[in-house]
């Protein structure tokens, strides 16, 4: 679900803003940051990319349903409003 690729690119980005003095310890201070970010994103509560294509596809034809179901009920609104004249 990760990205591990862009987890590695943001803790690298991460390392490399470091003051000077601190950079001595890169290796460490990267492996760290990344391990900080996995353990973070971790607990958010995401889905991965197919399941959320899945859920805007059911939405799409839940929204499709729910127009045709009303230009019915439009259509039969109008037909006894012209029963009743």
């Amino acid at each position: 679900m990760i990205n591990t690729q862009k987890l590695e690119e943001l803790a690298k980005q991460i390392t490399e803003a470091l003051p000077p003095g601190v950079k001595a310890f890169s290796g460490e201070v990267e492996s760290r940051v990344k391990q900080v970010l996995q353990a973070q994103l971790m607990k958010l509560d995401l889905v991965s990319r197919d399941e959320f294509d899945v859920q805007s596809r059911v939405l799409l034809k839940t929204r499709e349903k729910l127009d045709a179901l009303e230009a019915r009920v439009d259509a039969l609104e109008k037909g006894a409003e012209l029963g009743d004249s």
